[in-house]
C-alpha cells in the first residue's frame, strides 16, 4: 500500500481560483504534508468532496500514495448527503466540507469535527466493522449523481493503466496544459486529470464550465492545449457558436461521456481540422476507470459514428450482441455496503458493458444501443438509444418507456407534431405510441449526461 504515485517529475498544478502553480519539489512538499494528516486518522476509507481546487487534488493525491480509499464525491454535497454516503459504506472521515461552500452543520452521530485545515471534515469515532481490500484505491458513483449508494471499486493498478493508455492514445507528453472541463469526481473528468499528471504534464484546475467567461479566461492566460467534452458541452458550444480558432493554444478537442450525434461529431471535426487541431471521439464507461476505446483523429471522416478501437492494453469482443472489454482498467467490482469494500477483484479484468455493438473488419467498434434501453409500442419492442438517434439532426432529445408507450421529450426547436411525425414515419408505428414533450433543457446529471431519473419522476402522460 502507498506505493502509488500519479504525478511524473515535471507535473505541474496551476489553481486558477488560488492563484498558485505547484510544481517540482514544492508540488511534493504539499501532497506529503497532505500524506502526513491522512496517516493520522485510523484506518478506513473516506470521502472527500471534489472540486477543481488545490486542496480537494492534493487530498486525491495524497490518499492514492498512502492507499486510503477514497470516494470522490461532488464538491458541493449537503451534510445530509454526506451523513448518508458515510453511513451506507462506513467511511471513517467524511473530507473537503470546507473547500467550497463550507458545511457548518453539526457532525452526525458518531463522528467529530477534524480541525486539520488540510482535511477539513468529520471523522467517525471508534471502530470500523470492515477492513477495505489492500487493492481497493478509489470509489467513484457509476452517474455522477448521489442518488444511490452504489459505487465502482477501482484498484491503484486500473487507475494508473487506464491513465498511460489514454496518455499513448492521445499522444499526451509534458508539454500539454489541459484545464479542468469536467468534474473531477466524474471518471472523465478524473481520467483527464491522472493522463496528464503520469506524464509530467500540466494541469489547469478552472472552476465554471465552458459557459463561464472565468474558464476562457484561464485556458488563454495558461496556454491549454486541449478541451475534453462530454456531448453536453458540444451541444452547448454549438450553440454559441464557439469554433476553436477563438483560443489559439488548442490543438486537441476530445469527446466521450456518451454518443454526441454524427453532425454535431461532423461539424467540430471540421471546425479543428481547420484550426489545425485534432478531435478524437471516445468511449468509456466508470466500470473500465474511464476510457476502454479511441476513434483516431485521423479517421474521424471515413468512420464516422464508430467510437473507435481499444485503447493500448485493451481487447473489445462482441458477445451475443453485447460489447465486452477486456483490460487491466477493469474495476475490482460494485459496492453496495460497507462489506463490499472488503471484496477483492471480482471482475479478473472483463467487463460485460451492457452495451450492444459491433466491430468492423478492421476492429472499429460500433455501438447500437444498451440491453436495457428497450421499450414498447403496443407490444412492439423498440430500442430507446435507436429513437433519439431518429431525431439527431432536431437537437437535444431523450426516450424513456411509458407504458406500452415511448416517451420522448425535446429541447429543440422543432414542435410536437413534427417530431412525432418523424418517429411515425421512421418506425412505422401509431402516432398514439409516441407521447413528446417540449421542454426547455433537458435535465442532467453533474457530469453532463441525461438525467433519466429525473425524466421518469414527472408524468409520461401529462402531454399527448
Amino acid at each position: 500500500m502507498g506505493s502509488e504515485t500519479l504525478v511524473a517529475p515535471g507535473a505541474r498544478l496551476v489553481g486558477s481560483v488560488e492563484g498558485r502553480v505547484l510544481e517540482g519539489a514544492g508540488l511534493r512538499r504539499e501532497i506529503d504534508r497532505v500524506k502526513t494528516a491522512l496517516d493520522r486518522l485510523p484506518g478506513g476509507a473516506v470521502a472527500s468532496r471534489t472540486a477543481p481546487c488545490l486542496p480537494s487534488v492534493l487530498r486525491l493525491l495524497a490518499a492514492f500514495e498512502t492507499g486510503r480509499p477514497i470516494l470522490l464525491v461532488p464538491p458541493r454535497l449537503s451534510a445530509g448527503q454526506a451523513a448518508t454516503l458515510a453511513e451506507a459504506f462506513g467511511l471513517r472521515a467524511v473530507l473537503g466540507l470546507d473547500d467550497v461552500e463550507p458545511v457548518r452543520e453539526e457532525p452526525p452521530a458518531g463522528f467529530r469535527v477534524d480541525d486539520d485545515p488540510e482535511l477539513s471534515g468529520w471523522v467517525r469515532s471508534g471502530r470500523l466493522d470492515v477492513t477495505p481490500h489492500d487493492d481497493l484505491a478509489l470509489l467513484l458513483t457509476t452517474s455522477g449523481s448521489t442518488g444511490a449508494a452504489k459505487a465502482v471499486r477501482l484498484s491503484a493498478g486500473a487507475v494508473r493503466a487506464n491513465a498511460v493508455s489514454i496518455g499513448q492514445a492521445l499522444g499526451i507528453d509534458g508539454r500539454q496544459v489541459a484545464p479542468t472541463s469536467l468534474p473531477l469526481h466524474y471518471s472523465y473528468g478524473l481520467s483527464v486529470l491522472t493522463s496528464h499528471l503520469l506524464v509530467g504534464a500540466t494541469v489547469v484546475l478552472c472552476d465554471g464550465g465552458v459557459l463561464s467567461p472565468r474558464f476562457w479566461r484561464a485556458v488563454d492566460e495558461h496556454g491549454a492545449t486541449s478541451l475534453a467534452g462530454v456531448p453536453h458541452t458540444y451541444e452547448t458550444l454549438d450553440g454559441i457558436r464557439w469554433r476553436p480558432g477563438r483560443n489559439p493554444t488548442l490543438r486537441t478537442l476530445t469527446q466521450a461521456g456518451g454518443r454526441l450525434a454524427p453532425r454535431l461529431v461532423r461539424r467540430f471535426g471540421e471546425l479543428a481540422e481547420a484550426d489545425g487541431l485534432r478531435m478524437f471521439v471516445m468511449y468509456g464507461q466508470t466500470e473500465a476507470t474511464a476510457r476502454m476505446t479511441v476513434l483516431p483523429a485521423e479517421r474521424l471522416k471515413d468512420k464516422l459514428g464508430s467510437v473507435g478501437l481499444p485503447i493500448p492494453g485493451g481487447r473489445v469482443d462482441i458477445d451475443d450482441g453485447e460489447v465486452v472489454y477486456h483490460g487491466p482498467n477493469v474495476m475490482l467490482g460494485y459496492a453496495e455496503g460497507p462489506e463490499d469494500l472488503a471484496r477483492g477483484d471480482e471482475l479478473g479484468g472483463t467487463l460485460r458493458t451492457g452495451d450492444l455493438g459491433r466491430l468492423d473488419e478492421e476492429g472499429f467498434l460500433w455501438l447500437t444501443g444498451r440491453r436495457s434501453r428497450v421499450g414498447k409500442v403496443f407490444g412492439t419492442r423498440v430500442d430507446l438509444d435507436v429513437v433519439e438517434r431518429a431525431l439527431d439532426d432536431v437537437g437535444p432529445v431523450a426516450a424513456l418507456d411509458a407504458d406500452d408507450r415511448v416517451a420522448v421529450w425535446s429541447a429543440s426547436g422543432a414542435g410536437e407534431d413534427e417530431v412525432r411525425a418523424r418517429l411515425v414515419r421512421e418506425f412505422g408505428l401509431p402516432r398514439a405510441g409516441f407521447l413528446v414533450h417540449h421542454v426547455t433543457a433537458l435535465p442532467r446529471l453533474p457530469n453532463g449526461k441525461i438525467d433519466y431519473q429525473r425524466l421518469r419522476a414527472t408524468d409520461p402522460g401529462r402531454t399527448r
